[in-house]
């Protein structure tokens, strides 16, 4: 076996090596974390990964189903090189100020030793906190335009792994559903995996995901051909031939995704963890000073609903009632949503007489623009994809010009390689024009936030816009959402709702939504999930009737300087806190169950004043209490409930 420990190069093998079992290794700076390369007695690669010393992922498949066939066998190792490296970089809108992640790799060439003679590069990483690898497709005679039909990957979980996932069934899907527990080893190949598969093995935990996606295919899991425990990758398949994935082109290599695996020794360890964005590529925006993070007021999620207009809608009064409630409570934006743009609306195909050009007469943007100027708001505006789409240049370029500050896409709702590569298109051109944006309808993060800093959050949650219309959007969801799809990135999730009511109680509606947690369990959910850009979602007059909470909501920001994870446990309660300046806000969602739990607040800082809203009597009843801590604080969570807190010297 062939470790790295002290970097170095590995001596280059003579192609003509014969073939027998070849093992490379590469460990992470700390120790912590290691990942291998194996090459079986018939040349077929694995790779498996191991945590102090634990196996996480036992023996694994990799390899790719070319246009010309397999290659995953007959492979001998050509030659590799080891270094390290450290992702230092400045995070404009997250869960940090910014990322120091080191690491150390080992890029690998491996070689058919017939036909062909096709080569493939497979290069690893380690990190503390996580591995990763990919594979690379080096510009060769012998595969002039590469086409990617399937690959082989797998991720074979150590035995007794207990797994959380999305089974989203099928492609071309929103991305919004439940996690729930996956056992490895009944997963099957007609289950159909979203990113992340979080699972909990011999005390440790780990988050199988991808990072880094440009120019290629979503990755999705589905279960193992041969029956066997843990999960195998596939790919988003184009829509205009499912028979391949991805595209090379002539004269480029063909890279594909990190296949990241992050490693930790509690589920909660993973929460802070950057490595989705130091897996993707560098910043493409230079200058980053106008891109502003913040709260934004709301139009659809209520109704919308406003007494004091005549007849509420996407009209200018609705619009000036929003901007003047965000003006009243210091938020930078109103967003106003479907429905302002001749011939809005429409999911999978556009309405007849789109025209993203043109506003309807019953709203005036202009004036709403200057009216929000005026007031220090600056407006947001929502569009159908395939509308903007039509004429994305000129509508980017006269919407920026007349002062917007960011578009909502929506109704994206694929990964495949050609919708991958228009979310690149489209936030190249929105950075040109210092737009920002949040993508709904839209896949799972896989980084890109780092890439396009202008783009401050994401849809691919079901969140809760699902109170309108179901039951499904409950605290063990919520709870359940910060230990699997929150690991990833920001979440347009929509918090805010203040129609509170216990879940016997709860029915959907459209208009006026309840919501089936408590109010602290919602003014946590706005440090719990990160959101660059989010909204205080519900109706002014909602706002005004019952405002206990609204004080922490308005002050709370929406990116930070330190994120860290203070206790909770998978399937019951979840505390992160998150760290502005001085400041320390914290998180803390309950499931169901009531329950009593203390945390460890001393290691925030000692003689902190303490800031608390926490569940009162009632579902929408708030206590709220200051006292200094310098130690450990107990609370007591009502089913369905949490606790909001601010912390500072």
């Amino acid at each position: 076996m062939m470790r790295i420990g002290m970097l170095g190069a590995l001596p280059l093998l003579a192609l003509a090596t014969p073939l027998c079992a070849q093992t490379v290794e590469v460990a992470s700076p700390g120790g912590h974390n290691r990942i291998a390369l194996t090459l079986d007695a018939q040349g077929r690669p694995q790779w498996s990964a191991q945590r102090d010393g634990a196996g996480m992922i036992d023996p694994s498949p990799l390899g790719l189903v070319l246009g010309d066939g397999p290659l995953d066998r007959g492979l001998s190792i050509a030659g590799s090189k080891a270094s390290s490296g450290e992702d230092s970089y400045t995070i404009v809108a997250g869960k940090a100020a910014s990322a120091h992640d080191r690491y150390r790799t080992l890029s690998v060439d491996l070689v058919e030793q017939g036909g062909t003679h096709r080569a493939l590069t497979v290069e690893l990483r380690a990190y503390d906190d996580g591995v990763a690898f990919r594979t690379i497709l080096p510009v060769q005679p012998q595969i002039v335009a590469p086409v990617i039909r399937e690959e082989l990957t797998e991720f074979r979980v150590a035995q007794g792994s207990q797994c959380q996932g999305f089974n989203i069934g099928s492609f071309g899907k929103s991305h919004e559903g439940e996690f729930e527990a996956v056992d490895p080893a009944k997963a099957r190949p007609h289950n159909l995996f979203d990113l992340p598969m979080l699972c909990q093995t011999g005390g440790k935990a780990l988050a199988i995901t991808e990072a880094g996606l440009s120019d290629y295919a979503g990755m999705y899991l589905t279960g193992r051909g041969d029956g066997g425990p843990g999960f195998a990758a596939k790919l988003s398949p184009a829509l205009d031939d499912p028979r391949v994935a991805v595209r090379g082109k002539v004269g480029s290599p063909l890279v594909s995704p990190w296949r990241l695996v992050m490693l930790g020794d509690r589920a909660g360890d993973l929460i802070p963890s950057t490595l989705v964005t130091s897996l993707a590529e560098p910043s493409r925006v230079e200058q980053t000073d106008w891109i502003k993070p913040g709260l934004s007021a709301w139009d659809w999620w209520n109704g919308p609903v406003v007494k004091s207009v005549g007849k509420a809608g996407t009209n200018t009064e609705t619009a000036k009632a929003f901007i003047d409630f965000a003006v009243a409570h210091g938020l930078p934006y109103s967003l106003i949503d479907e429905g302002w743009y001749q011939g809005a609306g429409g999911a999978g195909e556009v309405r007849p007489g789109a025209d993203v050009m043109h506003w309807n007469p019953a709203i005036d943007l202009p004036a709403l623009i200057d009216y929000g100027v005026k007031k220090n708001v600056r407006l947001w505006l929502w569009f159908n994809w395939r509308a903007l789409d039509a004429n994305m240049e000129a509508a980017l370029e006269q919407y920026a010009r007349m002062g917007i500050a960011g578009i909502k896409v929506d109704f994206m709702d694929r990964d495949d390689q050609a919708m991958v590569n228009w979310y690149h298109r489209l936030l190249d051109a929105a950075a040109r024009n210092h737009l920002m944006v949040d993508l709904h309808g839209a896949y799972v993060p896989r980084g890109l936030t780092r890439t396009w800093p202008n783009f401050l959050t994401q849809e691919g949650v079901m969140g809760a816009e699902y109170n309108k219309w179901s039951r499904r959007v409950t605290a063990d969801h919520n709870v359940m959402l910060a230990y699997t799809r929150g690991l990833l990135g920001p979440m347009d999730y929509t918090p805010g709702g203040f129609n509170n009511v216990t879940p016997a109680q709860f029915t959907p509606r459209n208009d006026l939504p309840f919501v089936q947690t408590t109010r602290a369990h919602g003014l946590a959910l706005y440090v719990a999930f990160e959101s660059a850009f989010a909204c205080v979602s519900d109706s002014p007059d909602t706002y005004a009737a019952s405002p206990q909470g609204l004080d922490f909501i308005t002050a709370v920001p929406t990116t930070w300087d330190e994120t860290r994870f203070l206790g909770g446990d998978v399937g019951q309660y979840v505390a992160i806190a998150r760290r502005k300046g001085t400041r320390w806000y914290v998180g803390v969602l309950n499931t169901a169950q009531a329950r009593r739990i203390t945390l460890p607040l001393g290691q925030l800082g000692k003689g902190l004043r303490m800031t608390l809203w926490r569940d009162g009597k009632g579902p929408r009843d708030v206590v709220k209490e200051e006292k200094v801590v310098s130690g450990p604080v107990t609370l007591d969570l009502a089913g369905s409930g949490g606790a909001a807190m601010v912390l500072e010297p």
